[in-house]
């Protein structure tokens, strides 16, 4: 595949459905968690998940951190010296070098701190024994979903989507039925979810690891330059992805803790489940947004802004296409969900319904901006990434899901995102406009 010369709609096509199965897969295992343990301990697996999320969200941007700012940069350096693989390689040794360190620090912290980790998270006293049984067996594979996360990255920068994805479907279908196998017919329930999603990270990065034994390989281990100055080019590129991930598991946390304050463990069951549901909207904006950027970012780096408008408008198409699926699926359907995911009582089933379309009306703006990180990242402008990731993660979510309550009652909290989400987009378009322009001028003058 030829990022500079080849055929935009056949690449990027290629390239979204790879993405799209590692990113379907990668949802599919907190959410196959989450119906088994729901199925076989009630609503209260279902809560003990949604609070074990967090951790999930912290190991996966990490992995996103190095494996989306370094292929960024590597892919960038590539458009700008064909052929000259050595410099675009010193990028992907820094992240190596930088996902062994963040693997060690996450794994001491979560190996040992367990339990202090999900009482912060917002875990119960009857929700503590559940969540610690997951997470157990999901200790000893702490840095291979951090690794995992980083080689699919560079292997779609490395024009190998497919492995990346036969990879995590790996794992992924071992996971879906080592759940059913560990949890129900080992009865081992909430440790045996935890067990299969481990072996399951196993499975994935062994497979990602025979890319480097392939023809397709142009991947080296080479003593980079200026190597601290390269992993904070990698973190400043990648922090916006990585704020994503780690904004999910701070937005869970603050939800969580609002919750439980305002409107009880019923009500953060049916939490738990929109968590999922959102991972899921949130995983098909990472597809879009993980199918254009190889393109996006090499075609920068060579200054071609014809075929960068030209990827922008498949990408903004696609993504359209997801936001209008999912808020019209959670409408009409959200008893769908419930059931999936738990063994309901009544009252889980009268007050769910509601919950799920306030908060699902969020869905139609936020593959958008998930995407436009993405598109910000490949186009070298960190601070507008940065800034849309702070904003819908931290700084304006946070500020209505602790408003909303207060102003408008407890019930308004699922109105938090919905806003957040609008918010954001307005200063999205605005940008993407003003670069698009930009590059398409520069590509003017130098023709």
């Amino acid at each position: 595949m030829d990022f500079l010369n080849g055929k935009i709609k056949t690449i990027y096509y290629k390239y979204l459905v790879a993405a799209f199965g590692s990113a379907l897969i990668t949802s599919i295992y907190s959410i196959v968690d989450m119906a088994m343990v729901g199925q076989y301990h009630g609503p209260d697996g279902s809560a003990a998940l949604a609070v074990v999320n967090p951790v999930w969200n912290i190991i996966y941007s990490l992995g996103l951190l190095m494996g989306i700012g370094g292929s960024v940069l590597f892919s960038a350096m590539r458009g700008k010296t064909e052929g000259k693989e050595d410099r675009s390689n010193e990028y992907f040794t820094a992240s190596v070098i930088g996902a062994v360190i963040l693997a060690v620090i996450v794994w001491i912290v979560i190996g040992f701190f367990d339990k202090q980790l999900l009482i912060a998270f917002g875990a119960e006293e009857n929700l503590l024994p559940l969540a610690r049984e997951y997470v157990l067996p999901v200790k000893f594979a702490v840095p291979l979903f951090l690794f995992n996360q980083m080689l699919a990255a560079y292997l779609r920068n490395d024009k190998n989507p497919g492995l990346a994805t036969a990879a995590v479907l790996s794992g992924g279908i071992f996971n879906i039925f080592g759940d059913y196998f560990f949890v129900f017919t080992c009865d081992m329930g909430a440790f045996g979810a935890g067990l299969a999603t481990a072996i399951g990270s196993g499975i994935t990065f062994i497979v990602m690891l025979s890319h480097f034994f392939t023809k397709k390989n142009t991947l080296r281990l080479m003593k980079p330059e200026k190597l601290f100055g390269k992993l904070r080019e990698i973190c400043v590129t990648g922090f916006s992805t990585f704020f994503i991930d780690v904004a999910m598991g701070i937005l869970t946390i603050l939800f969580n803790r609002q919750i439980v304050k305002y409107l009880g463990t019923d009500a953060l069951a049916v939490y738990g489940i929109i968590v999922n549901i959102s991972s899921f909207v949130q995983c098909c904006a990472y597809s879009v947004g993980q199918a254009a950027q190889p393109i996006i970012s090499t075609n920068f780096g060579a200054g071609n802004g014809r075929r960068i408008r030209e990827t922008l408008k498949y990408a903004l198409g696609t993504a359209a296409v997801f936001s209008i699926f999912w808020t019209a699926l959670s409408l009409a359907a959200p008893n769908l969900y419930v059931r999936i995911f738990m063994s309901p009582t009544e009252e889980i089933l009268r007050i769910a319904p509601r919950i799920i379309r306030c908060y699902s009306i969020s869905f139609l703006l936020l593959p958008l901006n998930i995407f436009s990180t993405y598109y910000f990242q490949a186009m070298l402008k960190p601070k507008a990434a940065f800034i849309v990731s702070v904003a819908r993660g931290l700084v304006v979510s946070g500020i209505f899901i602790y408003l909303l309550p207060i102003i408008a009652g407890p019930d308004s909290i699922w109105f938090a995102m919905v806003f957040t989400e609008a918010i954001v987009a307005v200063y999205v378009v605005n940008k993407m406009l003003r670069y698009t322009r930009e590059i398409s001028r520069k590509t003017e003058v130098s023709a």
